[in-house]
C-alpha cells in the first residue's frame, strides 16, 4: 500500500492532475488518508486548529459500527446454520458451501468461527457492491462539480449495507445505493447540505419499490426454503406470546442472536457504538437519549391505555428498545449531524419525535411494524423548523430580558 501511494504521489503532477483521472486520484487520496495521517499542513493563516475534520468524524463513526459489524456477521451465519440445520441441509449451495468446506468449517451454529466466515460471504458482497456503486456516483458528481471527494460516503456506504437483509439481490443493493446518494444527497448540493439520511433514503426506497424483498418471513435468513418472521414481526400479528411461544428471549434480543437486518439485531453492540460516539462527541447524547424518552413515555402511556384488539399496546418499552432496527436507528440514524437538528432544545425535541413516532407507527399502524425509518426521516423534514422555532423563541426571551 505504501508503495502504491509513493508511485502515485510521484506521477500525479505529471500526469493526473488536471486530467481525467484527478477525481479517481481524489478518491484513491480519501481512502489512503483514511489509513494513514496526512503530511498536509496549512501553508498560510488563517490556520485551523482542531484536529476534528470530516476526515476523523467519519472515521470515528466507521470505528463505532465495529461491534454491530462482528455480531452482525456472527448472527448472520448462526441463523443460516440453524435454519440449515433444522431443514437437514448439510452443506449450503453454491460457492460459499465451498468455501466453507475448503477451510474445513461445519454448518454448525455453535461453531462461531464457522459462524463468521458463513455471515462474512454474505455481507461482502453487499458491501462491495454498496462502495463501488455510490463511489462511482460521488466520483461522478465530484468531477461534473469540480469538487474534492471526500469521506462522508464510507460511513453512509456502511450503515446501508448494515440495513439491508442477508440475501438481498446485489442489483437492489446497487439501485438503492444510487437512489441514496444521487437523490437523497447529490441533488440537495452533496455532503453537507442534504436534509435527509442518504443511507435510510435508499433503504427506504427499497422497502417500498420492492417490498418482497425488504420485508415479510423469508427475507431474514440466508437458506433457501426457510421461512420464519422476526419477532417484531410476530408482536404485529399476535403480541408478546407469539414472542414467548418462538421462544424468544428478552436477553437474546438485546444480544443480537435474532432474526434482523445485517448489523442492527444487537442492542448491546448499538450501545457499545453510542457510548463511543457520545465519548468523542461526534453524537449528540442529547438526540439519543431524547429518542429514547420519547420511546419509553409513549409505549408506557400506551400500555397504560390498553387495548382489546390491539396486542401491541401491551409491548413493554424494553423491548421496543431491542426489537427492530429501535437502537440502530437511535445511535447511528437519528444522530447524523447534517439532517438532526442543530440546535440543543431542538435537538431533544428531534430525538423525542423520533422516538414517539417509532412507537405510534409500530403500534398503531400494523402495516409497518418497524417504525424507526419512517421516524428519522419525517423528523429529518422537521428538522430546520424545530431549529427555526427554538431559534424564534431565544430571541423573544432576549428581548424581553433586555426590556
Amino acid at each position: 500500500m505504501k508503495r502504491l501511494r509513493n508511485y502515485l504521489d510521484s506521477i500525479h503532477p505529471h500526469f493526473i492532475k488536471g486530467g481525467r483521472f484527478e477525481k479517481f486520484y481524489a478518491l484513491y487520496e480519501m481512502v489512503d488518508t483514511f489509513l494513514y495521517t496526512p503530511a498536509d499542513v496549512t501553508p498560510h493563516a488563517p490556520h485551523a486548529r482542531d484536529a476534528l475534520d470530516i476526515k476523523r468524524v467519519m472515521t470515528y463513526v466507521v470505528i463505532a459500527t465495529m461491534p454491530c459489524i462482528i455480531i452482525g456477521l456472527w448472527n448472520i451465519g448462526y441463523q443460516a446454520n440453524s435454519a440449515m440445520a433444522s431443514m437437514g441441509i448439510e452443506q449450503a449451495p453454491g460457492w460459499r458451501g465451498t468455501i466453507l468446506t475448503w477451510f474445513g468449517f461445519a454448518y454448525d451454529p455453535a461453531n462461531p468461527l464457522g459462524n463468521f466466515l458463513h455471515g462474512f460471504m454474505y455481507f461482502m458482497p453487499i458491501y462491495l457492491v454498496t462502495l463501488i456503486v455510490g463511489g462511482i456516483w460521488e466520483v461522478v458528481f465530484a468531477a461534473v462539480r469540480n469538487h474534492e471527494v471526500n469521506e462522508g460516503f464510507l460511513v453512509t456506504s456502511m450503515l446501508f449495507a448494515l440495513t439491508l437483509p442477508p440475501n438481498i439481490p446485489l442489483w437492489q443493493v446497487a439501485l438503492g445505493i444510487s437512489f441514496g446518494v444521487v437523490i437523497g444527497k447529490e441533488v440537495f448540493g452533496g455532503t453537507g447540505k442534504n436534509f435527509l439520511n442518504p443511507a435510510l433514503t435508499g433503504r427506504c426506497f427499497l422497502f417500498f419499490a420492492y417490498p418482497a424483498h425488504m420485508s415479510g418471513d423469508a427475507v431474514w435468513t440466508a437458506v433457501d426454503g426457510f421461512s420464519s418472521a422476526t419477532p417484531l414481526g410476530l408482536a404485529a400479528l399476535d403480541g408478546m406470546q407469539a414472542i414467548f411461544a418462538n421462544g424468544v428471549t428478552w436477553t437474546q434480543a438485546f444480544m443480537g442472536s435474532i432474526q434482523g437486518s445485517i448489523g442492527s439485531t444487537s442492542t448491546f453492540a448499538c450501545l457499545l457504538g453510542g457510548i463511543f460516539l457520545m465519548y468523542t462527541r461526534i453524537a449528540s447524547w442529547r438526540i439519543i437519549f431524547g429518542v429514547f424518552a420519547g420511546m419509553v413515555v409513549t409505549s408506557t402511556l400506551l400500555n397504560w391505555i390498553g387495548s382489546d384488539t390491539n396486542p401491541m399496546f401491551a409491548m413493554p418499552w424494553y423491548w421496543h428498545l431491542t426489537l427492530g432496527g429501535f437502537a440502530f436507528g437511535m445511535v447511528y440514524m437519528a444522530t447524523d449531524p447534517v439532517s438532526a437538528s442543530m440546535t440543543q432544545v431542538g435537538r431533544w425535541i428531534f430525538g423525542f419525535l423520533i422516538g414517539f413516532m417509532t412507537v405510534l407507527i409500530r403500534v398503531v399502524n400494523p402495516a409497518f411494524p418497524e417504525g424507526i425509518m419512517l421516524a428519522i426521516l419525517f423528523a429529518n423534514i422537521f428538522a430546520p423548523l424545530i431549529d427555526h422555532f427554538v431559534v424564534q423563541a431565544n430571541v423573544r426571551r432576549r428581548k424581553r430580558n433586555y426590556v
